[in-house]
């Protein structure tokens, strides 16, 4: 039973960590110091980190819902 209060502990602070890195992103794309238009690439590059950070999230979650959280 304690490695699954250690997993909890782990899971949510991956959960920080994602929700900071999210506020990081947040602020990039629409900040003040936001570009006023994003090129094609750039698009792309945002919404394939917004794509791992749900799937990290996914990922996590389903590992401690199985009892591994590695």
């Amino acid at each position: 039973m304690r490695s699954q209060q250690f997993s909890t502990g782990v899971f949510f602070f991956m959960l920080l960590g994602v929700l900071v890195f999210s506020g990081i992103v947040y602020m990039v794309i629409f900040g003040s110091h936001a570009p006023k238009k994003m090129r094609f690439g750039e698009k792309v590059m945002f919404g394939l980190i917004i794509t791992g950070i749900v799937v990290a999230v996914i990922f996590g979650g389903l590992q401690m819902l199985g009892g591994n959280l590695f």
